[in-house]
């Protein structure tokens, strides 16, 4: 390994990761090889370049998101000796855990302190340990959050119903029910608004989107959480009473909002 760390930093957030950048531009010793803002360019990058001796990976991301991501890195042996931080809004166990298995170093919980990320940098490059399962909480970045990002509950929803990451009604689900949280009349017009709403987003079909949303509740309801399932869905436990694909994101959309307090 050279004297510099090489990281390729991964965020959905353009804004934040040129406050990143810039940030280890000024820091001697780091050099960000690539700023990359979804998860299938995560994959395309490291398919067809050299690993780099860090990779700083956001959990939500549009397409593929951080979970993906590591799942098609293991897949595909991309991981190797490559160092790797998850940033996450998301502090469900079962998700932490599954970044750790899936080969995560470290997840640092947003919002967190950009010279204890360095300090937590050297610490993981520069130790000779087999990777340590730490739960690091970093706190107080001074940048600006959105407080109408429903994402990271939406997300922890969907993992603990077991809908798989790597599906595209994953996707599709969660923006569907971003859009309803902040429109619920789309609820009463499925298929004419909210369906092309989210297929004009991943630049697919209305048709697609509502059959990848039917298959993903399917999946969930054959292999996912029993005790989630019956959380969430009490009413619909057997296979002949899943939930329409409109009743399962009204669900989880009634979730956040009463969790929440939104009006």
């Amino acid at each position: 390994m050279s004297d510099s760390v090489d990281i390729l930093l991964v965020d959905d957030n353009k804004e934040f990761c040129q406050l990143l950048a810039e940030f280890f531009e000024i820091n001697d010793g780091f050099n960000v090889v690539e700023v990359l803002n979804n998860g299938v360019q995560v994959v395309e990058y490291l398919e067809n370049n050299d690993n780099p001796d860090l990779l700083i990976l956001d959990i939500i991301m549009p397409h593929l998101d951080g979970i993906g991501v590591l799942e098609e890195l293991n897949s595909k042996n991309l991981i190797q000796d490559m160092k790797i931080i998850a940033l996450t809004a998301l502090g469900h166990d079962k998700i932490v855990k599954n970044i750790f298995d899936l080969g995560a170093h470290y997840y640092i919980m947003k919002p967190f302190d950009l010279d204890k990320l360095v300090d937590r940098i050297n610490l993981l490059i520069n130790s000779d340990s087999e990777k340590e399962n730490s739960e690091v909480y970093l706190k107080n970045i001074k940048r600006e959050t959105k407080t109408d990002d429903f994402t990271p509950y939406i997300t922890e929803i969907i993992h603990e119903l077991g809908v798989p990451s790597h599906i595209k009604g994953y996707r599709y689900i969660r923006h569907a029910v971003e859009l309803v949280i902040n429109d619920m009349d789309l609820l009463g017009a499925v298929t004419k608004k909210l369906y092309p709403q989210v297929s004009k987003e991943f630049d697919s079909t209305p048709s697609r989107v509502e059959r990848a949303i039917r298959h993903a509740i399917n999946v969930a309801w054959k292999r996912g959480s029993q005790k989630a399932l019956k959380k969430y869905f009490n009413n619909n436990l057997s296979e002949n009473s899943k939930p329409t694909n409109s009743q399962f994101i009204a669900r989880i959309a009634d979730e956040i909002m009463v969790e929440l307090k939104v009006s």
